[in-house]
């Protein structure tokens, strides 16, 4: 099939943009792969230090002649998704060792879960955490005596964090290894009706904690399609995971056997041997259209409007929000996953998952299948089935036809024409919004604005009763420069609670939602912030908005001129739970449309 009109000129565009940055990124990691292994340039007592605690691998390293596996983990055991990383580290070594090679753990990185800081002050050093992430990583691989390096990270700024690691050692092979979803616990339609009922005082702190254990209950990835596995989705389009391992669930064989399969691989594609490939030329603009596509078809996280800019920057690709909005007017919504419908993960799994969509994309010229990938040239590769033969992975090929059309369908009959995703521009700014769950009807906003500064003001507001009427609430004072971008995902149940009572709503903010927001349209990501002195600091109540997903429009009929910008207390900030040491990430940061990063 020949590749879509709208997906070559996005392509196009992009490459045009990058020109510059992606080569002078390609010159520097073709300078680095230059220079061979990187422990031959070491001397013997740097390689003494590295090699001292390695025991009966100490003199296959010494040799100098098989490749050494750096590990980057992301484990503990408060992150649900990746407690099973606990274990990773042993079978990596044993598989290594199978392959004639060695691995060692580089270093670890911090992994924290958004589900246990939403709401609470610490969601505030949340998006800088990606950030540190990279940092830490690139403390752990500066040690320079690993061939290629195994990624071990799921969630939110975790992945995103890792690939920008990842692309600034491009000139190593990078293979990243899941560790798959919890098992289905309560339905998330349940959980979410009975934070409704909380919210609006129907039931009490029990009902609600019983309901939330039931769901949260057990190792692996929260089961909705959230950031966290909207990440998964990436690495698989991206072609950086195996094919098929990204919602194998944990402590299953296959999931052990996929994971000794990718420390395989990832020997196999040093520059040791004859199959070099280096991460740089995996993360190339079509890789990075290729997870755009995969954002859009799925009904992915929002958060990945700011992770991927940035992560694209790190290899030199230069990605706008108006990429994002081109590629979702042509890339169909092909799935239902929670929040978008009923189903969780490991049901769209079932259903035949990303295998089926991937083929069901690439026959409708809506992927690029030149790309190269760690499992070896061509996207076509990711149609494949991982099933266990004789305890290893062998690949069979994978469905062609959906095995749940409530679930997952194909191109030729979507649930949306569009992937949902919708840039936004006017007189507040420039934003995005995701209206893949929300009614057609509510795609079209005209109220008068309530403006707060914290989301605990508007529970406050709902609690006092003072939302009677059609409204647009604005938390502005919420973008990374004012407090680290928090999610305001608790606002969800609140806002939709004024929804179902037959109200017309819309949150409207300079912050960011979770990849959990659903059925509220949801203008994020305003830009220029307030804190920068963004028109959103010009807002009084009581002045008439305008939010239109269908022109793709956010406006104030308010005259703002002749205004003075609201002040914002952030006093307060700066401090607490950590806050102190994150200032400098505070002041330096980028805008929240180019990614909002420190590092890039």
């Amino acid at each position: 099939m020949a590749l879509n009109p709208t997906i070559k000129a996005v392509t196009d565009r992009i490459i045009a943009r990058s020109a510059g940055p992606r080569a002078t990124y390609l010159d520097r990691m073709a300078s680095a792969a230059a220079e061979g292994p990187r422990r031959a340039h070491m001397t013997c007592g740097n390689q003494a230090h590295a090699y001292a605690a390695m025991g009966k691998d100490k003199d296959t390293l010494v040799a100098d002649r098989a490749p050494n596996l750096g590990i980057i983990t992301a484990y503990n055991d408060m992150l649900s998704a990746h407690q099973p990383f606990e274990t990773y580290p042993d079978i990596i070594r044993e598989a290594a060792r199978a392959a004639g090679a060695t691995a060692q753990v580089a270093g670890g990185v911090p992994a924290m879960c958004d589900g246990v800081t939403q709401g609470q002050t610490g969601m505030e050093l949340s998006l800088f955490s990606r950030d540190v992430i990279a940092l830490a990583a690139a403390v752990g691989l500066s040690h320079n005596v690993f061939d290629a390096a195994a990624y071990l990270g799921v969630c939110d700024k975790i992945v995103p964090g890792l690939v920008i690691a990842a692309a600034t050692f491009g000139y190593i092979p990078s293979v990243f290894m899941p560790a798959g979803p919890m098992v289905s616990g309560l339905p998330n339609d349940e959980k979410a009706k009975v934070r409704q009922q909380f919210a609006s005082g129907e039931v009490g702190r029990a009902e609600l904690m019983k309901a939330e254990m039931a769901s949260y209950h057990g190792p692996g990835t929260c089961t909705f399609y959230g950031t966290a596995n909207s990440n998964q989705m990436l690495m698989e389009f991206m072609g950086l995971h195996l094919p098929g391992a990204s919602f194998v669930n944990p402590g299953t064989d296959l999931r052990e056997a996929l994971t000794r399969a990718a420390t395989a691989r990832a020997l196999e594609i040093t520059a040791l041997g004859n199959n070099y490939t280096p991460v740089s030329e995996v993360l190339d603009e079509k890789a990075f259209v290729n997870g755009l596509v995969g954002l859009m078809a799925t009904g992915g996280s929002t958060n990945l409007v700011l992770h991927l800019p940035a992560m694209a920057k790190a290899a030199g690709v230069i990605i706008d929000l108006e990429d994002f909005a081109d590629l979702s007017e042509v890339t169909p919504l092909m799935a239902k996953v929670y929040p978008n419908g009923l189903a969780d993960v490991n049901h769209f799994h079932a259903a035949g998952g990303l295998g089926y969509m991937i083929g069901e994309l690439l026959n409708a010229g809506l992927l690029h299948d030149d790309v190269r990938t760690v499992a070896g040239d061509g996207l076509s590769l990711y149609t494949q089935e991982p099933v266990l033969k004789d305890g290893r992975v062998s690949y069979r090929a994978g469905t062609r036809e959906t095995l749940n059309d409530k679930i997952l369908r194909p191109v030729s009959d979507p649930f949306h024409a569009h992937g949902g995703l919708v840039q936004l521009s006017g007189n507040l700014g420039r934003g995005v919004i995701k209206i893949s769950a929300v009614a057609e009807e509510r795609h079209i906003i005209e109220a008068k604005a309530r403006i707060f500064h914290t989301q605990e003001a508007v529970k406050d507001a709902f609690k006092a009763g003072e939302f009677t009427e059609d409204t647009v609430v604005i938390v502005r004072f919420q973008g990374p420069k004012s407090n680290g971008m928090p999610e305001l995902h608790s606002l969800t149940p609140t806002l939709a609670v004024l929804q179902d009572r037959g109200l017309k709503v819309a949150l409207v903010t300079d912050g960011r939602m979770s990849g959990a927001s659903g059925k509220v349209p949801a203008a994020i990501h305003v830009c220029p912030e307030a804190a920068d002195g963004g028109p959103l600091s010009l807002l009084r109540d009581g002045d008439m908005i305008r939010l239109d997903a269908t022109k793709g429009t956010l406006e104030t009929l308010a005259d703002l001129s002749g205004r003075t910008p609201a002040p914002a207390d952030l006093s307060g900030n700066g401090n607490g739970v950590g806050r102190e040491l994150f200032d400098m990430f505070r002041k330096n940061v980028g805008l929240s449309d180019q990614g909002a990063g420190c590092v890039v």
